[in-house]
């Protein structure tokens, strides 16, 4: 049985007296959907692992309010960004990791905007620190070792905010092939999250874009899709299924494969 791993709340560490290294911001497909749960224990796996002191707010974490920016409800958005603001800034929070790309920027970028001013990093460049800090070893790649991995970028980590290098990084670190899409880095294609087409009827036209996203992916014939955020995790599973391709190639989170090659 693998250990079981306590996860404090900001609140019980409030009441032991202690502070946190980091505040996870868990989001809202973390906390609710059950594949990118997944992402989520494999994060905290990580945490643990490394032995760094962190803490989630629990029932006290809110929507960050993106869906509802880029939908045009600047108000809706607004109250929800307040809240946490005001949530977060009451236990003094400095630093935050998050796992999804879209909680990442609109933290980063755009809660400043409004008094929110917090060190925000995604996950991906967190373990990579780690790593270069001593903190986290990973030796050889362990089930990924030698197999053909391509990286699809969140539209929020990298032309949101130009960091490709380190989910880059932590992929080499499984001493896996890393091969390119030909739409990569600056020039990514979209999968459709970051335009909503997970909540909404397609666009007029003749292919789904996650329906092309994967197919450019499975052109290389890749064994593993890598990602790093839950809902391209989920828009290129659904692209792969499509193909029934689900028995050559499979989709992971960039912690999910860390964590297995760390066998946490």
């Amino acid at each position: 049985m693998s250990e079981a791993i306590k996860v404090p709340t900001m609140a019980e560490m409030l009441a032991a007296n202690e502070v946190p290294e980091v505040l996870f911001w868990v989001g809202c497909a973390g906390s609710f959907d059950d594949r990118a749960k997944k992402i989520t224990k494999a994060i905290v796996k990580i945490l643990h692992k490394a032995e760094v002191k962190f803490a989630v707010l629990g029932t006290e974490e809110g929507c960050t309010g993106d869906p509802a920016k880029r939908a045009g409800n600047e108000f809706l958005y607004q109250m929800q960004a307040m809240m946490n603001i005001q949530v977060l800034d009451g236990y003094e929070v400095k630093k935050i990791v998050t796992g999804c790309p879209h909680c990442f920027n609109t933290m980063k970028n755009e809660y400043p905007d409004l008094g929110g001013n917090y060190e925000v990093v995604h996950h991906t460049q967190f373990i990579q620190s780690l790593i270069n800090d001593g903190r986290l070893k990973i030796e050889g790649g362990g089930a990924f070792k030698g197999r053909k991995i391509t990286f699809h970028d969140p539209c929020y980590l990298g032309r949101g905010n130009g960091e490709y290098e380190a989910p880059r990084q932590l992929l080499e670190k499984l001493d896996a092939e890393l091969v390119e899409m030909k739409r990569c880095k600056s020039k990514g294609l979209c999968c459709g999250a970051g335009g909503a087409q997970m909540f909404k009827e397609a666009e007029p036209g003749n292919k789904e874009v996650n329906i092309e996203r994967t197919e450019e992916a499975l052109e290389i014939k890749p064994s593993v899709i890598a990602t790093g955020c839950p809902f391209c995790n989920t828009m290129m599973t659904d692209g792969v299924k499509h193909f029934e391709k689900e028995d050559q190639t499979e989709v992971f989170d960039v912690a999910e494969l860390i964590a297995q090659a760390a066998d946490l």
